[in-house]
């Protein structure tokens, strides 16, 4: 029954999506990740600026995270999941869906590089972003080898050939990872998002079963004694930010050189928060001055 009523709500979604207007002259960006949290965690500061400019950002969660904590699961924690991403999704002021596809399970099918095909078409993609395919999660690497798939296939007319192709190939991009192997992470783009960082932190405090419960890898031990108590929101939200905060000022440190190449030298050593990300060649190869059009940010005051 839960599961039932979570394809129901996912279905509206989707209804609603087909509903809107698609030829604004807006960027169209799609963001992947294999949990309701992933792309929330990677994107969202750039997400925020995209959309605070008119743009319009979709966060898919390709899996419904349904054994995604270390004491709840199955439809109530898949329900529960995907009504946090909701939440998130208008703090960040984007719109969010989460594909009714067990968490753990995911597989690089037939099946399923049609339907994420389906997805990127249906949404008029000009930007699709998700994570590489060598992570320490199959779901993970599942969806990097999906977005490989679908970076020909999008514009294929008689692969899914009730949505229509693409016209364009849209841009394939990787976010960030640590992974050294079998290449590591090589950005050829930096955003500051120190305008957009606390915005981002108002969505993740949202994404209470993974921001403050601790997700798959959490425990009551971790709750009580590392996690200020969800009566306190003033410490519970300084200690999002501390975490986040050496998260992303950390990952402007290490692409320091990019962000003054792409900022210039004032700005850009002045940036505090960066998201990164690094072109997939299967998909349409921008050159530097389309990167600037397809990130309108670097000429901000």
């Amino acid at each position: 029954m839960i599961r039932s009523i979570l394809s129901l709500i996912l279905c509206l979604s989707a209804f609603t999506l087909h509903a809107e207007d698609k030829g604004d002259g807006k960027l169209r960006i799609i963001v992947f990740g294999a949990h309701p949290d992933d792309a929330e965690y990677k994107t969202a500061g750039t997400a925020v600026k995209w959309a605070r400019q008119g743009h319009h950002v979709k966060l898919v969660s390709v899996t419904n995270g349904d054994i995604g904590h270390w004491k709840e699961a199955g439809g109530p924690l898949a329900l529960r999941r995907a009504a946090e991403v909701a939440a998130c999704a208008k703090k960040l002021g984007v719109t969010s869906q989460v594909l009714d596809i067990h968490d753990g399970e995911l597989m690089p099918s037939l099946e399923n590089r049609k339907l994420i095909t389906r997805v990127i078409r249906e949404w008029k993609a000009d930007i699709v972003i998700a994570h590489r395919p060598w992570d320490y999660h199959p779901d993970h690497r599942y969806v990097g080898v999906l977005l490989q798939d679908a970076a020909f296939m999008v514009t294929v007319p008689f692969i899914v050939p009730d949505v229509p192709p693409l016209k364009k190939n849209p841009v394939f991009l990787y976010s960030s990872d640590g992974f050294q192997k079998p290449y590591p992470f090589t950005p050829d783009i930096a955003v500051s998002v120190d305008d957009s960082f606390e915005q981002k932190l108002d969505g993740i405090h949202e994404l209470t079963s993974q921001a403050y419960e601790g997700g798959a890898s959490g425990s009551a031990e971790y709750v009580e004694k590392e996690v200020p108590p969800a009566s306190d929101e003033t410490a519970r939200r300084a200690w999002l930010k501390r975490r986040w905060g050496a998260r992303q000022s950390s990952e402007a440190e290490k692409y320091r050189a990019l962000l003054i190449k792409l900022y210039g030298e004032e700005k850009g050593s002045a940036v505090k928060y960066a998201e990164t990300f690094e072109v997939c060649e299967y998909g349409r190869r921008p050159s530097p001055a389309e990167i600037r059009q397809l990130f309108p940010f670097y000429g901000e005051k």
